[in-house]
C-alpha cells in the first residue's frame, strides 16, 4: 500500500501543464462563496422560520442559553448591541467580527456559581444517567408480527402528520395563535412532510441498521455527516463539530451554547420505536444519540421522549406512561423539575388553558426553542389529551411554541397506542415522504415501517 507522500507525489508529477480558458476557470466561484457566507452571517442575526414565517434570532439566544446555564453573559450582552446596530446599518464586514468574537466568548464564559442552574446535577454519561434510576422491567414484544409492523406504521405516520401540522405554527405564542386562527382543529395550511426534525432520525436508523443494539455515537455522527447537509443552532455547531474531527460527546458540548435546546428531545421517539417495551434500552440509545449535539438536560429530553415511545407498545394509558416516564427523569436533574411541575399543575385544573397560562411565566428567560418550555407543553397535552388523537394534538398546536417537534414526537406514542391515524389528518399528505437527507430525499411511510422493522429483527438479541 502506498503511503500518503507517494499518493500525492505521483499526481503532482505526472501533472501536464494547461492553459485555461476563461470559463474553464474557477475564479467566479468566490463571488458565490462570498454571497454564500454573508447569508449566513446575516441568518444568525435575523431570520424566518422556514415553516412558519415566525421572526428568530439565533445569536441572541445563543446568549440567552448561556445565561439560562448559569453563565456571566454581560460581555457578550455588550457584543449583542453592537451587533445588532452593524446588522441594521447592514455593515457586513463589521457583524462577522462581532460574531465571531460572540463565539469565542461563548468559550470564555465565567460561571456565576450561585446561579440555580448548578445547584443540579449535570448528567454526562448514560452510566452517570442510569445510577440515578429505577428502570422497569423489560417487557417482551413480539417484533416479528402484523401487530408490531402496524404499531410502527402508525408511530411513523403519527409523528409526520404532527410534524406537518406543527411546522406552519412554530415560534408563536399560545394567544397570538388564538388571535390569528382561532382554535386551531385542522392544518392551518396544505401540508407536506418537508421537514429538518425527521433528517436526524434517518441518519440515527442509518447507523442502528448498520451496528445494532451496539451502534455508538461515532457511528451516529458520521452518519450525520454523510446524509445530513444542513443544520441549525445546535446541530448545525455539532456538524461542524464533527467535521473538525470532534466526535461526541465534544462534538455536542464544545462551543455549543445551544445544548439544552430541544435539538435532541425532537428525535427521541426513533430509540423508542427500536426498543419497544424496554425503557432502559431505549433511554440508552438517546443518550448515545443526544451526546452528538447536545449535553445534559438537552440529552435528558431525548431520553424522556424514547422512554415514552417505548412504554407505548406495551401499555395504553397515556396517563401511566407519563407518570411513568417522568420517574425515569432524575429527581436530581432541572430536567426533572421541569416536568414534574408541569403534571403537578395539570392535575390541579380540569381546563388545559388556566393550566398553561399558570405555567407560561417559568419560560420567559428561556427560547421558544428550547428543551424546557416545550417539555412542559409535551407533558400537558398528553395529560389533557387524555389519549385522544384529535384532542391531544388540538393541545400541543395551540400551546406554540416549537409545535412541530412536540407534536411530532408525542404523536408518535398516540399512534402507536390508537394503531391508527384519522383519515383528516393522513390524506391531506398522502404516502410519499420527502426530506433534505442525502441518499432519502424521498422515501414511503411503508419504506420506513419496512427499514425500521427489518433493523430490529435483524439486529435483536
Amino acid at each position: 500500500m502506498k503511503k500518503a507522500w507517494e499518493l500525492e507525489y505521483e499526481v503532482f508529477s505526472n501533472a501536464k501543464p494547461v492553459i485555461l480558458s476563461e470559463e474553464e476557470q474557477t475564479w467566479n466561484a468566490i463571488a458565490q462563496f462570498e454571497n454564500l457566507s454573508d447569508v449566513t452571517y446575516r441568518m444568525k442575526w435575523f431570520s424566518r422560520v422556514p415553516g412558519s414565517g415566525a421572526p428568530e434570532r439565533v445569536i441572541v439566544g445563543a446568549v440567552q442559553s448561556m445565561e439560562n446555564m448559569g453563565y456571566d453573559v454581560s460581555y457578550a450582552e455588550e457584543l449583542l448591541r453592537q451587533g445588532i446596530d452593524k446588522y441594521e446599518k447592514d455593515d457586513i464586514t463589521s457583524l462577522i467580527k462581532i460574531t465571531n468574537a460572540l463565539w469565542h466568548e461563548f468559550g470564555e464564559m465565567k460561571k456565576v456559581e450561585d446561579h440555580p442552574y448548578h445547584q443540579f446535577k449535570a448528567y454526562k454519561s448514560f452510566e452517570d444517567y442510569a445510577k440515578d434510576v429505577q428502570f422497569p422491567n423489560k417487557k417482551i414484544v413480539n417484533t416479528h408480527d402484523d401487530l408490531f409492523y402496524k404499531k410502527t406504521y402508525y408511530a411513523w405516520l403519527s409523528q409526520f402528520v404532527g410534524g406537518a401540522f406543527g411546522t406552519a405554527m412554530e415560534g408563536y405564542t399560545t394567544a397570538n395563535l388564538h388571535k390569528a386562527f382561532g382554535d386551531i382543529y385542522d392544518y392551518i395550511r396544505k401540508p407536506n412532510t418537508y421537514n429538518d426534525d425527521v433528517t436526524y432520525e434517518i441518519a440515527f436508523l442509518e447507523a442502528f441498521s448498520h451496528k445494532g443494539y451496539d451502534v455508538t455515537s461515532k457511528d451516529i455522527a458520521l452518519e450525520w455527516v454523510a446524509l445530513v447537509p444542513f443544520g441549525w443552532s445546535a446541530e448545525e455547531i455539532a456538524l461542524k463539530n464533527i467535521e473538525a474531527g470532534i466526535m461526541p460527546p465534544q462534538s455536542g458540548y464544545f462551543n455549543n451554547p445551544y445544548r439544552e435546546w430541544i435539538g435532541a428531545q425532537m428525535r427521541g421517539a426513533i430509540c423508542g420505536m427500536v426498543a419497544p417495551g424496554d425503557p432502559k434500552l431505549a433511554a440508552k440509545l438517546a443518550f448515545e444519540d443526544g451526546v452528538v449535539s447536545h449535553y445534559n438536560n438537552g440529552v435528558l429530553g431525548e431520553v424522556f421522549n424514547a422512554v415514552m415511545v417505548s412504554m407505548a407498545y406495551v401499555e395504553s394509558d397515556v396517563h401511566q406512561i407519563l407518570k411513568d416516564a417522568i420517574q425515569l427523569i432524575p429527581k436530581q436533574s432541572e430536567y426533572y423539575q421541569i416536568i414534574k411541575k408541569a403534571y403537578d399543575v395539570s392535575i390541579k385544573h380540569t381546563d388545559w388553558k388556566k393550566a398553561w397560562e399558570e405555567l407560561t411565566p417559568d419560560f420567559m428567560k428561556y427560547n421558544w426553542v428550547h428543551a424546557y418550555p416545550n417539555a412542559a407543553a409535551e407533558v400537558m397535552a398528553l395529560y389533557f389529551g387524555k389519549g385522544d388523537f384529535n384532542q391531544t394534538l388540538h393541545i400541543v398546536g395551540m400551546m406554540g411554541y416549537d409545535v412541530d417537534c412536540n407534536a411530532a414526537q408525542i404523536m408518535t406514542l398516540i399512534g402507536i397506542i390508537e394503531q391508527g391515524v384519522p383519515k383528516k389528518w393522513t390524506e391531506p399528505i398522502g404516502e410519499i415522504i420527502n426530506t433534505y437527507c442525502r441518499k432519502y430525499k424521498v422515501t414511503s411511510f411503508k419504506e420506513l415501517t419496512d427499514w425500521t422493522v427489518l433493523s430490529i429483527n435483524k439486529h435483536k438479541k
